[in-house]
């Protein structure tokens, strides 16, 4: 990876800590710990993690309370969330999705599988991030198109208030020049004007078969779902 990402590991067995700890530093990961849910939000305040290795079943705060506190944090929310745990029930396993994360893994586990999950989650989230900024720069293009338009409706109502002028003025020195002059601006005007108009036909038939950053969130969650 080109930068270390940073791993908050979250259980109560400090076997585990120190397992995934020594493993994730190795392959370049910035790794913290936490022995249980409540130690778990508090360094997520502070350490702010690219990936959260949560588990389920631990003292004075589950995971399952410590999702639904980070899920509902607007600061936190899409910090992704790969859940453990010893239950292997269908049910647990779509309350977890449900709740919001975006992997579950029964116990016990092999590091290898482990390992190709948080990379498959951090990349995931890579694409998201870049769609989101993609979302944005198409927001600033559009309103950008519709400043541009009202620019050049004031430069249209000034041409239309000079030629006014010029026609209440018959003795102004060669008039039928200035006319030349502002006939040519409208010209280029309104060549503008078309050409933005040919752009905003294509950009909203391109915007017709975009997939939202909400619509693909909702793809993913549904075949993490079905595996």
């Amino acid at each position: 990876m080109n930068t270390r990402k940073k791993i908050l590991i979250v259980d109560d067995e400090q076997l585990n800590l120190e397992f995934f700890e020594v493993m994730l530093s190795k392959l370049g990961f910035v790794v913290e710990k936490a022995n249980d849910g409540l130690e778990a939000l508090d360094k997520v305040k502070h350490f702010y993690p690219d990936l959260i290795l949560l588990d389920n079943i631990m003292p004075r705060m589950s995971g399952w309370e410590v999702t639904k506190t980070l899920k509902n944090d607007p600061k936190h929310r899409d910090i992704p969330i790969v859940m453990f745990s010893a239950l292997d029930d269908v049910k647990d396993k779509l309350e977890g999705y449900e709740l919001g994360v975006e992997d579950y893994i029964t116990k016990p586990f092999n590091f290898s599988e482990v390992l190709a999950r948080i990379r498959v989650v951090l990349r995931n989230r890579e694409i998201f991030a870049q769609i989101a900024l993609r979302e944005s720069r198409l927001g600033l293009a559009d309103t950008l198109k519709e400043e541009v338009k009202t620019v050049l409706s004031g430069f249209i109502k000034g041409i239309d208030e000079l030629d006014s002028v010029l026609s209440g003025c018959p003795n102004q020195p060669n008039p039928d020049a200035l006319r030349e002059k502002t006939g040519s601006l409208r010209r280029h005007i309104a060549e503008f004007d078309a050409r933005i108009e040919r752009f905003s036909r294509e950009w909203e038939d391109l915007k017709k078969n975009e997939i939202t950053l909400a619509e693909l969130e909702n793809q993913y969650r549904s075949y993490t779902q079905q595996e």
